[in-house]
């Protein structure tokens, strides 16, 4: 028997259709939640998202939501959302991705997790991610988490287990942090729609410095829609409809950040794919190719060095207590640090490089690969060397950091499935300010060619994106 033949009815639905149902009455916050656990309790131990579930504090805060007599301006009143266990939330250590590096009870939920309470959403847990956040692989020496869509691989990081328990339905949306691509990463790889908004548009405050400035909050969903509401939510906006963009002039890039490295057949195929879609919405596509200079990958990587370095000496980790792999990792952080290495002028000039690329070229928006290859497989890379991990995460998941570096906002969306499967996807980069045209392009790519909204054999509503509008003119979302 399949998995959704034996879940409730409101697990697989979309945040939204779940904040209008529990707006209208027409079911109770409480139920919600308690079917999500219930799912969670069935499922979990296959794909170990979750650090933690709030079981009986979850039901508490969904009674909570109940309980108000105005629920007319909670855009996720009701909605159980998972959180990042490097964020904290009151009440629960921050794990930061293993037992040496968990801080203690949190007194105060984080700004963004406020924000989400504010809006009605009832904390269900926190996501498991790598140690310290570093890899593109979530496992740690208590559990490998495993991607929905096949059990064999990884769900992607840092923000893996917030990816694998959307793509299961575990929760509809997840809180995750994006420092060389830690949610957009993980989206391409459990077929997720994944939003790294720019920078200072949701605030960061996380570990020492938010990776000298690397780091932004999003959330993962299935849907532009629910993109579009977390991500109001998190930047403190009120939440509106996405408006079909207007004509744009969008340019197409495969070349790749790193040398020597290439998106493989279904990669370049997800851009061609993407290409079409966006010529069918009656956008222009041209080529442009990014200059990334070879500066700018070694300062990325002395960049994401030092800010582990950072991260455990503001913190008090005992070094002594970390994986062997981030061992290295904090130790050739403090060596990049005192070398010099880490310069903020270095990533201001590819910041104003990044800028003026969209004026020279005449381009709104850049669209390149989502990943260069096949998420890896599921298996202990917490206990493999330094160098195993970081020449597989750089191998397959080049094409989100040069962004981070530059504070733009880029998301990215699903577009088709790999020879295996798999998802595939491809990513929209745009200038400052630009999250809501990103949505509102990705919201044309939605109604066009709708994506599974979960892993096969996962609870899911009757129709596969749900939440779109019409095909033309109009709003996107509903």
């Amino acid at each position: 028997m399949a998995v959704q033949d034996i879940m409730p009815t409101w697990v697989g639905a979309t945040a939204k259709q779940i904040a209008r149902g529990v707006r209208r009455g027409d079911v109770s916050a409480t139920q919600v939640v308690a079917d999500h656990l219930d799912h969670v309790g069935r499922v979990d131990g296959a794909l170990s998202a979750f650090r933690v579930v709030r079981g009986g504090e979850a039901i508490t805060e969904a009674e909570k939501v109940d309980e108000q007599e105005e629920l007319a301006n909670l855009p996720l009143a009701g909605v159980p959302v998972a959180v990042k266990e490097n964020t904290p939330v009151a009440g629960l250590p921050t794990w930061n991705g293993s037992v040496a590096a968990r801080t203690a009870v949190a007194e105060a939920d984080h700004e963004v997790v406020r924000r989400l309470r504010g809006a009605g959403a009832v904390i269900l847990g926190v996501t498991r991610m790598p140690e310290l956040g570093l890899w593109a692989i979530t496992d740690d020496a208590t559990a490998v988490t495993r991607n929905p869509w096949d059990l064999r691989y990884t769900p992607g990081g840092s923000s893996g287990g917030a990816a694998a328990a959307v793509a299961a339905g575990l929760v509809p949306i997840a809180h995750g942090n994006d420092g060389l691509g830690s949610i957009r990463i993980p989206a391409a790889c459990c077929g997720l729609v994944g939003l790294k908004p720019g920078r200072g548009v949701v605030p960061c405050q996380l570990g020492a410095e938010d990776w000298f400035g690397l780091t932004e909050h999003g959330m993962l969903t299935t849907t532009v829609a629910d993109a579009a509401v977390g991500f109001q939510v998190l930047a403190g906006r009120r939440p509106d409809k996405l408006v079909p963009p207007p004509r744009l002039r969008v340019g197409v890039s495969l070349r790749s950040p790193v040398r020597g490295v290439a998106p493989d057949a279904p990669n370049r195929d997800a851009v061609a794919a993407a290409g079409r879609l966006l010529a069918a919405a009656g956008h222009d596509t041209v080529p442009a190719d990014p200059v990334y200079p070879t500066s700018l990958g070694l300062q990325g990587i002395a960049t994401w060095l030092a800010a582990a370095a950072s991260d455990v000496r503001a913190a008090g980790i005992d070094r002594r207590g970390l994986q062997r792999r981030s061992r290295r990792h904090v130790a050739l952080g403090e060596w990049a640090q005192r070398r010099g290495y880490v310069r903020e002028a270095d990533r201001a000039a590819w910041r104003d490089r990044s800028v003026g690329f969209f004026t020279d070229h005449g381009i709104d928006l850049l669209l390149t690969p989502a990943l260069a290859g096949p998420p890896p497989e599921a298996t202990s890379w917490s206990g493999r060397s330094w160098l195993a991990n970081m020449r597989t995460n750089i191998r397959y998941a080049p094409f989100a950091a040069p962004w981070n570096v530059a504070g733009l906002p880029s998301i990215v969306v699903p577009v088709g499935r790999r020879p295996d499967g798999l998802p595939v996807a491809a990513q929209l980069v745009g200038p400052p300010g630009s999250e809501l045209l990103l949505l509102g392009v990705a919201g044309q790519f939605e109604m066009q060619a709708p994506w599974a909204r979960h892993a096969p054999g996962y609870p899911r509503v009757d129709t596969p994106s749900p939440a779109v509008g019409p095909r033309a003119g109009g709003t996107i979302g509903a």
